[in-house]
Order: C-alpha cells, then sequence, then structure tokens
C-alpha cells in the first residue's frame, strides 16, 4: 500500500512538472522592437533602455531589430502581414500608415499624457485618432558663428530677431573669411521643410479646412520672396555654393555666418569642429510672430497584435517614452530632446543653457507633416526652389508649379 501510495505521489509530481513547462513557455511574451540604426554609441543607449526594461518585466522578451533601410524594410513588413509589435513611426510617415491599418490607435494606453508636450501630440494625432506618444523630437533653430558676427561688429540674434534684423545681419556678414573664402550671411538649403517655418511665420498655411493646398495666398508669397529674395541678392545660398554638402558642414566650416539647423546638429558641431564657438537663438519672427518645425518620430504598437501581446507592446512603449524613459533619452540623447516637458531641464544640463531654443521652439512648433502621396510634391517644391535659386525662376513661380502638382494630388 505504501509502495503504491508513494508511485502515485511520484506520478502526480511528474504530471505537475509537466503541465507547468507549457504554461511557462506561454507566459513569457515575445516582442520585436523596430528601429533605423544609427551610431554605435545611439544604437548601444536604445538597447541598454530595452534591456532595463526587460530587467523590470522578465516576463517580457524584446529582440532589438535595427535597420539602415528601415523604411523599405517595413513597407515589405507591411506587405508581408508579419511585422514587428513596436517600430518608430517618423511624424511624415504616420499618415500614410495610419491609413494602410498597421498602427494601433492609442485609445486609453498613453500614461502621463499631460507631461507630453502638446505641440507633440498634435504631431501623432491623425483624423482626431491620437497613435503613439513620441520617443524624442528636434525643432529647427538659428546657429550663429561668434568670431564672424565679432568681426562684423554685429550682435548676436536674439528672441526678438523678426526677418529684418536677419536680413540685415546677413548683408552685414556676407564676405569673406580669414582665409580669403566667400562667407554667405546665411545657408538656404533648398528644401521644402527649410523653408516651411517661414510660411508658418509669415501668417500661412498648408492647408484650408476642406483639406485643399493652400500655397497662392500673399502670405506665402511673402515667405517664398524673402527666402529666395536672400539668395538673389547674393546673402545666402545653399550648401553647394560654400562646397558642402549640408547646412551643418558649411556653418562648420565658417563658410557661413548663420544656419538653420535642428539640434541634431549639436554633437556634429562638437565632434566635427570642436574650436567652433557658435550660439543658439530661436528662428527670427516673421509678421505673424515666431514659428519653426518639430521632426518627431514615436513608438507605434502593431496593429495586428493582440492580447497579451498588444498589452506587452504598450508596456515596452510606455516604458520608453514615460517619464523614465524621457529621462534616459535626456541623460544619453546624442542631441534629440525628450518629448516630455519633465525631462526638459535635464536635457538642458546635459547641453547647455545656450541650448534653450531648441527646447523652447516647442511652444510654437509646426508639425512636419504632408497628407498620404505626398512627395511628388515635396519633389517638385524643391525643383522649383533649386531654379528659382539658379535664377530660372521667379520666386512665385516655386509655389505655382508646387500648387499644380499639390492639386493633382490632392485635388484643388
Amino acid at each position: 500500500m505504501r509502495t503504491h501510495r508513494f508511485f502515485m505521489a511520484v506520478l502526480a509530481l511528474l504530471l505537475v512538472l509537466a503541465m507547468s513547462v507549457p504554461v511557462l513557455a506561454q507566459d513569457q511574451v515575445n516582442l520585436v522592437l523596430a528601429g533605423w540604426s544609427s551610431s554605435d554609441a545611439e544604437n548601444k543607449a536604445l538597447q541598454d533602455a530595452v534591456n532595463a526594461f526587460m530587467a523590470a518585466n522578465p516576463g517580457i522578451k524584446v529582440e532589438l531589430s535595427l535597420s539602415p533601410d528601415y523604411v523599405t524594410t517595413m513597407q515589405t513588413a507591411f506587405a508581408s502581414g508579419d511585422y514587428p509589435e513596436v517600430f518608430y513611426v517618423d511624424s511624415s510617415k504616420l499618415p500614410d500608415w495610419a491609413e494602410a491599418g498597421v498602427v494601433a490607435p492609442a485609445g486609453d494606453n498613453i500614461e502621463d499624457m499631460d507631461d507630453i508636450y502638446p505641440s507633440l501630440i498634435e504631431v501623432f494625432t491623425y483624423k482626431d485618432t491620437l497613435y503613439c506618444a513620441p520617443k524624442d523630437f528636434s525643432t529647427m533653430t538659428l546657429q550663429y558663428n561668434k568670431a564672424l558676427f565679432d568681426a562684423a561688429g554685429v550682435e548676436y540674434p536674439t528672441a526678438e530677431w523678426t526677418w529684418d534684423d536677419l536680413r540685415a545681419a546677413a548683408e552685414k556678414l556676407t564676405g569673406q573669411n580669414a582665409d580669403g573664402q566667400a562667407v554667405l550671411g546665411l545657408v538656404t538649403p533648398p528644401n521644402f521643410e527649410r523653408w516651411l517655418p517661414f510660411l508658418y511665420q509669415a501668417g500661412g498655411t498648408l492647408f484650408d479646412d476642406s483639406g485643399a493646398l493652400t500655397l497662392d495666398t500673399p502670405e506665402a508669397l511673402q515667405a517664398i520672396e524673402l527666402y529666395v529674395g536672400l539668395v538673389e541678392d547674393g546673402l545666402a545660398g545653399p550648401p553647394s555654393a560654400v562646397d558642402a554638402g549640408w547646412g551643418g558642414e558649411a556653418f562648420g566650416n565658417g563658410r557661413v555666418a548663420m544656419a538653420m539647423e535642428g539640434n541634431w546638429v549639436i554633437n556634429y558641431l562638437k565632434e566635427q569642429f570642436p574650436d567652433l564657438e557658435w550660439g543658439v537663438a530661436p528662428l527670427p519672427a516673421g509678421p505673424a510672430g515666431q514659428a519653426t518645425m518639430a521632426f518627431t518620430v514615436c513608438y507605434g504598437v502593431s496593429a495586428a497584435a493582440e492580447g497579451a501581446e498588444a498589452e506587452a507592446a504598450w508596456k515596452l512603449a510606455n516604458f520608453l517614452t514615460g517619464k523614465d524613459g524621457a529621462k534616459m533619452v535626456a541623460d544619453t540623447s546624442f542631441g534629440v530632446m525628450p518629448g516630455r516637458a519633465s525631462a526638459a531641464e535635464a536635457w538642458i544640463s546635459r547641453f547647455g543653457e545656450e541650448m534653450q531654443a531648441f527646447v523652447s521652439g516647442a511652444d510654437y512648433a509646426h508639425k512636419w507633416q504632408l497628407p498620404v502621396g505626398s512627395q511628388p510634391f515635396i519633389d517638385a517644391f524643391n525643383d522649383a526652389l533649386q531654379q528659382a535659386f539658379s535664377g530660372q525662376l521667379l520666386p512665385e513661380d516655386v509655389l505655382t508649379e508646387a500648387q499644380s502638382v499639390g492639386d493633382e494630388i490632392w485635388g484643388g
């Protein structure tokens, strides 16, 4: 009898152990977090954040998948129907991916929303639906070369600067540097997104309430005449005019006195041009006041995720974008700013009070986002702008050509 009871007990124990194995396997949730690859240091910072999440949530395993050709990789994954549970969503891609139904609406899944900059909430709200919380963001400011300003006897830019101040300074700063090289007052990349703040500063809009493109307005004309006019008068030019590949390089080389870049330029200048003495100010105000752009990325959650997988995906997104996650961005940032106001002080402490203008821009930033199918419109604008820079088109022709292409895409 004792032997029988012993074997029954052993059998029961083995049965319990056998049943426990699949239960444990079912309890663990596996996620893939996809994004684009950056520098080794930035990739490591993200992996460290993911490791911290897994340490705090032992039932969730996260695989980090970074791709140099991220958009193409994701489009292929979307087409297959098998795509990561959490992934980067650039603000410019949100309309396309939301329309494709691959990003889950946030609903009430985002934690502590009051701490997120309102302008960034607006960025990731498409057709009245909020989709995700920002992982970080950048704004455009005016960078100025202190040595060139001092040599020309021009006072440094301030938050009170207007378009008139910008032009007046550019006139005095255009000339030659100590090496006899030509120096422009301002670098003006022939890119739609670089011109866009001037449209908003003039009081213009891109679309009206019906969704129609509105580049055929006095405000848009005023903004394009300023941007192209600076080039026509020899006070500004594209990076290629001073043998540079982009605005940050032109500025770092001392071939332009002012540039209009985002906070991605900070580490670039510190690493590539450590001896450069430079400062930052808000973009000059136009007739309608201040305006800048918000370039930002969020952590989207897959619309295909369900149940425990979806719950774990939102937990990861909240960990990376919540107050603690924002503080991690501030502490490890390579220039980008955390999307929460509570972490602004930590970011400024790390990069210096002189970078305050980047953070302040969140209060009057406009989103970098166009409706679905926008690339032909952007290409047409950029092509026409380059022709205007070379004198082949008038400033108003840039707007006319872009408006025509936009009307074909979105109706007009």
